[in-house]
């Protein structure tokens, strides 16, 4: 059970109905790409959903890891609202509008019917979510959704809610994440067996080398130095590159990851999922490398990858202890600042 705004819901079974949301406003919270930019994204729509007095529901039926209208985020997380998103399919009374009679459809399936010439617009999830910086709409339910986080842009109605004024965004999320984003116990416990009589120090590595890629000299240029102050230390690799995985583990000792399907198109994992034998698997597969990752004592990684940047919020691994080598890269820190506040 959860309680929301002092009453008491029960978590509905998979497209149940229950009479007891009857006249709920919810938030449904869309989703597009890979983990990092749909659970930063979500965590938006999360304190979205808390400043206008709504239930958060994230609906993840967009058919990555899962076929299409198969909710994957409880398959994956476990949900403390357990509320169906399908029971709203059929709403009418929806914000924005052009949901109303849609809920089942996915983000990209609007843009492309009503926006078609919009596709790469920074501005797009405008018109598919409620507005972030206005008041809240009177529809019971109303939509969420963006590719990337947003919460700059509800900085100053957080300033004036008790619930977050005074407290840093890497503080919110951290909760957020905890709250709506614990794995379940499948991923948690193939995390601590990745970590059991580890009595070293563990360098996570994040090399993203598919449809975006980092430099992978800068990576191993700074693995290097550190490896030199901590020549005891084990390191956990994640990648999406069967090549860059055998370069890293042919060059340095003591590299563990995890055994999973990687592309061999250039592809992004989430992106070629359909291909997987057992895309639900391969699913679990990157939350156990991103909760490994929150695991180490120090994090080698590119800001570039919010798959990483989410993995430091998760464990609160400090600056002092994160390598970032796009760190003082102008052109991605003002692409980030950009898309921060758009």
């Amino acid at each position: 059970m959860v309680e929301i705004s002092n009453r008491t819901v029960q978590p509905k079974s998979f497209f149940s109905v229950d009479r007891e949301l009857a006249g709920l406003k919810v938030l449904l919270i869309k989703a597009k790409g890979g983990f990092g930019n749909r659970m930063l994204s979500a965590v938006t729509g999360v304190v979205l959903a808390e400043l206008g007095g709504r239930v958060p529901v994230i609906d993840w039926r967009d058919g990555t890891y899962a076929p299409a209208g198969v909710n994957v985020y409880p398959l994956l997380f476990q949900d403390p609202v357990g509320i169906d998103p399908a029971y709203y399919d059929d709403e009418r009374e929806v914000a924005p509008a052009l949901w109303s009679g849609q809920l089942a459809s996915h983000p990209v399936d609007i843009v492309s019917q009503r926006f078609p010439r919009s596709h790469s617009s920074p501005f797009i999830y405008r018109k598919l979510s409620i507005d972030l910086a206005g008041e809240d709409p009177p529809q019971t339910v109303g939509v969420f959704w963006s590719y990337l986080p947003k919460l700059l842009r509800l900085r100053h109605r957080m300033n004036r809610d008790p619930r977050f004024a005074g407290r840093s965004r890497g503080e919110i999320i951290h909760e957020k994440l905890q709250l709506h984003f614990t794995p379940t116990p499948l991923v948690l416990n193939a995390v601590d067996a990745l970590f059991a009589d580890r009595g070293r120090a563990v360098i996570g590595v994040h090399v993203r080398f598919t449809d975006r890629k980092v430099s992978i000299s800068r990576i191993e240029r700074e693995l290097r130095r550190l490896r030199k102050r901590l020549p005891d230390s084990d390191i956990f690799l994640a990648t999406d590159n069967a090549e860059i995985q055998t370069r890293i583990k042919e060059s340095f000792q003591r590299v563990f990851l995890v055994d999973k399907a990687l592309t061999c198109d250039g592809r992004a994992l989430h992106e070629a999922a359909d291909t997987f034998e057992d895309p639900l698997r391969e699913a679990r597969n990157a939350l156990i490398d991103m909760w490994a990752l929150a695991r180490c004592d120090w994090l080698i990684h590119s800001s570039q990858s919010t798959f990483s940047v989410t993995a430091a919020l998760i464990g609160k691994i400090p600056p002092t202890r994160q390598i970032d080598v796009d760190g003082t890269n102008l052109k991605v820190i003002l692409k980030q600042c950009f898309q921060s506040l758009s």
